[in-house]
């Protein structure tokens, strides 16, 4: 009855919105989260099914839709979804992750609504909470331009989205206990396309039509490498970015990073190997689908093409040869070099170093030496209420300290309307994947060593990618520059996840001292209660 009362709820807001804005459709999903048994790599493990499905529904929609998903907890533990690279701007009540929102508790329902506000690109969703995004709950978003928006590529023959990343045999609950012990993971055992192992998976096409595919880095711990056994790739879009048309026979994929490419099917008919790799790990994973000609005229045949494995200077020289396509349109109609984002004025400069303490004998991950841990309330909730003691601002320094790592719940304050430049600084032999909620940021550089000032006389100030997660060498340092256009909680994360549940994030709380819907919408009539929040009221309808 409960979940009846919710839809209710939810569809008489949606009218009531569509009254004063007509123009945007609304999408409706209705997900039951459960667990089930999965065998992707051969061996029954308990997974996190939406509708019965691993990978979950994909989400299909167009610039400005309105999105309202109905999620029913049917898990015996608490449970959130995040929407990786989906902006929530106005609104990060909707972000899905602990600083901002409310598990939602089993047996339970929670109804997100959600806008693409001037979106277009290729992202996922996942379980944001504790370690369910080891057992899965994933699952693909797609966001097309409007029909009077010009695309610069002509329509491809065929969609694809493909959801890579590598895999543990072993049950989320597990890998958890491992890290709440003080210990690092193991090494994965597979990688997986689309929740299968190798050969689990065909794409079919036909000869002398091309294809888009829609690739996402979904893994947990490693970075990955796409290739098309005698194919070339042509890279199009970079997160919401359409990009410079390079042309690649691989194509590096961090942790949580998503990008699109065109597949011309040119060769003579036949099946061919697609293939994923892990890159920068000594045992080197491998996974494969078949590309399928539907005339082929013979079985995948010859080894599986090799890719890059360790070298980090071919990673990097592809990485900077991520170019802004200037002439062509985003979600407006408008050319994406029409945003000059390098003549801006920098009001902020945050400088974040991670690093891999033991406190109090355990393994930990920190940023600028404060490692993260949840706080008994939303962070979110905790500032609208004005309910002290939950975090405060400043609680993280806005550069490196050096000094010894400790827990904290950290908080940075930024100014709505500021243009901040951030760098992120890896002193670790390991590369780093980063991704900022709400934002997506220009990636002005990106270099080894150490980062000084004097880096900012080689920064791309004129066509470099505009994204929401970016790469760190090791050794090394990655400069963006940020727009601070959405007022919110927003979390600052590691995308290795096992680095983020082990304190390697942060919130970034930008803030707007005028209490208006033109800055930010109010919080959510439905929004769920928790912690020191329980008894507060929201706001009638």
């Amino acid at each position: 009855m409960g979940e009846y009362r919710s839809i209710c709820s939810f569809l008489f807001l949606a009218l009531l919105l569509t009254c004063t804005n007509g123009e945007d459709p609304y999408r409706f999903y209705n997900w039951n989260v459960t667990y089930g048994d999965i065998y992707p790599l051969g061996v029954k493990q308990r997974g996190i099914l939406i509708n019965g499905q691993f990978p979950g529904p994909q989400i299909e929609s167009v610039t400005n839709d309105n999105l309202i998903v109905n999620v029913f907890n049917a898990l015996d533990e608490p449970f959130l979804i995040s929407w990786n690279g989906v902006q929530q701007r106005r609104n990060s009540w909707q972000d899905g992750v602990y600083g901002t929102n409310c598990p939602i508790p089993p047996g339970q329902n929670f109804t997100y609504f959600l806008q693409v506000k001037d979106q277009i690109g290729s992202y996922f969703y996942f379980p944001s909470l504790d370690f369910h995004k080891a057992a899965g709950g994933y699952g693909g978003i797609r966001i097309l331009s409007r029909p009077r928006i010009p695309v610069p590529f002509p329509p491809p023959s065929g969609d694809f989205t493909i959801l890579a990343g590598d895999w543990f045999k072993q049950n989320h609950t597990d890998l958890k206990a491992i890290l709440d012990g003080g210990h690092d993971l193991p090494f994965p055992d597979g990688l997986l396309i689309n929740g299968r192992g190798s050969n689990g998976n065909t794409f079919t096409v036909d000869q002398g039509k091309t294809y888009r595919f829609r690739i996402s880095n979904v893994g947990l711990t490693t970075s990955i490498n796409f290739r098309i056994q005698g194919h070339k790739l042509l890279l199009v879009e970079v997160e919401g970015t359409h990009s410079l048309q390079n042309t690649y026979d691989s194509l590096d994929i961090h942790l949580g990073q998503s990008l699109s490419v065109l597949v011309t099917a040119d060769q003579p008919p036949q099946d061919y190997f697609m293939v994923v790799s892990t890159r920068f790990t000594s045992q080197i994973l491998t996974a494969t689908s078949t590309f399928h000609y539907s005339n082929s005229a013979g079985s995948v045949s010859g080894a599986i093409p090799g890719g890059p494995t360790t070298q980090i200077d071919w990673s990097l020289e592809q990485g900077r040869s991520f170019r802004r396509n200037l002439t062509a349109s985003g979600p407006r109609p408008n050319p994406q070099g029409s945003y000059h984002y390098g003549l801006i004025n920098v009001t902020q400069t945050i400088r974040l170093a991670n690093s891999a303490p033991i406190i109090n004998g355990k393994q930990r991950y920190a940023v600028n030496s404060v490692s993260f841990i949840p706080a008994d309330t939303p962070l979110k909730l905790a500032d609208y209420f004005k309910i002290s003691g939950v975090f405060s601002l400043g609680s993280i320094q806005d550069s490196p300290t050096g000094g010894g790592a400790y827990l904290q719940t950290s908080v940075m304050a930024a100014d709505f309307r500021g243009y901040a430049e951030v760098v992120f600084e890896n002193e670790e032999d390991t590369v780093q994947s980063w991704h900022i909620n709400g934002h997506n940021f220009f990636v002005v550089g990106m270099d080894g060593g150490q980062w000084s000032p004097e880096a900012r006389l080689r920064y791309n100030l004129r066509d470099t990618i505009s994204r929401c997660t970016v790469q760190v060498y090791p050794k090394s340092w990655t400069a963006v520059y940020m727009p601070l256009d959405n007022v919110g909680m927003w979390n600052i994360r590691s995308e290795n996840w096992a680095r983020q549940y082990l304190g390697q994030q942060l919130y970034l709380r930008v803030y707007s001292p005028v209490n208006s819907w033109r800055d930010e919408y109010p919080i959510p009539k439905n929004a769920l209660l928790c912690g020191r929040a329980l008894g507060r009221r929201t706001r009638p309808l």
